[in-house]
């Protein structure tokens, strides 16, 4: 169907979005059956590219290939993409479908509904941690809801980044959707465009360069961020839920990508007297899932390039950060390789534990009592995620009542981000807007309001010249008082 867009000057990009924003307003998007085609094009993208897409991820991130299948194709049998895929195309109809509205009788004879439109030009701009499901996700409700599409990929993962770029056109419609590829320069050239809707996935740094151009426009946008997600882990009485909860909270930490994940553990707060024990067990689990010996660690990805890597270097540099290190650290540049790490109550004003890790190093802070918790995690940006393990009814509801998130998970790691139903997005500095699911749809939908009326019954007291009758009726109508309405139309009450 066409070919990727590669880096390119201001005007090579101008020309595409005018080709884009041509195809929207023929109306071709916004047809049941092109969404359609396009979902189920999109799924055989993933079918049959199943071995390069395992390729890339492994060349960018070092990422295992049951990892991949996991994370960007396949976890519980249903992946990430073609699950959503599926969902949006069992229920698209219902989505596009308008909604009834009620009107209050004074309104008739009259009929309201609720009409989702597309917005128009979207742009995607994804993440390079997961750079096949965080790119394709967004780009799924963009098409659910009729929209025309430009995916840009993060440049930090470029194999994927490429291979999105010589894929995608083969599959889907190279007039409503395009790739472009490139740097901060292609970047900078795209932000500067007027779009319709944009839609960012990375680092609150970027995010606001981001928002500062959305705004010159006023352009709408969904921000999903990060931020340091805890883990409120409160004593389990039974040996069986214990060794299951540690197993969640090492594979929520190391799983995936290392830890390079926006809704993975960032920390874990703990009473001081069950400290030890965790940590003894978190050791026997890393060990466990991926082996004893650091150098030959197989099932781990590496951190993404240099400069991710001498940033999570710099954050246990700090003597006093590195002497609360109670297991690991061991550091390989020439593999870009860093070790799952824990420490034991680092400083808490060490970078360590005011900026998002995003990397294998998992602090484990100690607190007198676990329902200081709460406290602790408010004195904080709002995070991404917040886990809690616990069986504790009332402390459950203390934690959803007094604190604030862009979810809240009780007795796992990350499951909810594989929830349709749910929505998935943050809140204060972690982003705002959602997406997943209907979620998705309606972030790339405006709901337009429409009512219809007549040319009779017409309610003569709505215009002037105004009187003390006409101000009555207002009044009563204002309040929906019917039987006031009838019986001051009738003379029964004092005007």
């Amino acid at each position: 169907m066409g070919s990727g867009v590669h880096e390119m000057e201001g005007g090579g990009v101008e020309e595409s979005l005018a080709e884009l924003r041509q195809t929207f307003r023929s109306g071709k998007t916004r047809t049941a059956s092109w969404r359609k085609s396009q979902l189920k094009a999109l799924l055989l993208l993933i079918h049959e590219n199943e071995d390069k897409i395992f390729e890339a991820l492994k060349h960018d991130l070092g990422k295992h290939a049951v990892e991949a299948y996991r994370d960007e194709r396949n976890p519980n049998r249903l992946g990430v993409v073609e699950k959503s895929v599926n969902n949006s195309l069992s229920c698209l109809d219902e989505w596009m479908a308008p909604k009834k509205s009620k009107l209050p009788l004074l309104f008739f004879p009259a009929s309201a509904q609720v009409l989702p439109e597309p917005l128009g030009l979207v742009l995607i701009l994804s993440s390079w941690n997961f750079p096949i499901s965080m790119a394709l996700d967004p780009v799924i409700g963009a098409i659910s809801a009729g929209n025309s599409v430009v995916l840009k990929p993060s440049e930090q993962a470029p194999a994927c980044s490429s291979l999105l770029a010589h894929t995608i056109p083969l599959y889907l419609d190279s007039k409503a959707i395009k790739v472009i590829e490139g740097g901060k320069e292609i970047s900078q050239q795209l932000l500067e465009q007027k779009w319709d809707k944009i839609f960012f996935t990375g680092s609150s740094s970027v995010a606001r360069i981001v928002m500062s151009a959305a705004a010159r426009h006023l352009t709408p946008v969904t921000l999903e961020l990060g931020g340091k997600c805890p883990v409120i882990y409160d004593h389990l009485s039974s040996p069986s839920d214990t060794e299951v909860a540690v197993k969640r909270i090492v594979g929520g930490k190391w799983g995936p990508c290392n830890g390079q994940a926006c809704i993975g553990v960032d920390y874990v707060l703990v009473e001081e007297k069950y400290a030890s024990q965790m940590i003894e067990m978190l050791k026997k689990t890393i060990k466990k899932f991926y082996g004893a010996n650091p150098k030959q660690m197989q099932n781990i990805s590496r951190i993404v390039n240099e400069h991710h890597f001498q940033r999570l270097r710099n954050l246990i540099k700090d003597p006093l950060v590195a002497d609360s290190i109670v297991h690991g650290g061991l550091i390989d540049e020439e593999k870009l390789f860093i070790e799952p790490t824990i420490l034991l109550d680092p400083p808490l004003d060490a970078d360590i534990m005011t900026e998002e890790i995003f990397g294998p190093l998992l602090p484990i802070i100690t607190l007198k009592n676990i329902e200081e918790s709460i406290e602790f995690i408010n004195s904080r940006p709002k995070p991404l995620a917040l886990y809690a393990f616990t069986k504790n009814e009332a402390f459950k509801r203390r934690i959803l009542s007094e604190t604030s998130s862009g979810s809240v998970t009780f007795n796992d790691i990350m499951v909810q981000f594989l929830c349709d139903t749910l929505p998935f997005g943050g809140v204060g500095q972690s982003g705002f807007g959602s997406y997943h699911g209907k979620y998705s749809f309606d972030n790339f939908s405006h709901e337009k309001a429409v009512l219809q009326r007549y040319f009779f019954l017409e309610l003569e007291p709505r215009f002037p010249p105004w009187n003390d009758f006409k101000l009555n009726f207002i009044r009563l109508a204002y309040k929906f008082n019917y039987l006031g309405l009838i019986l001051l139309l009738l003379g029964l009450t004092r005007d």
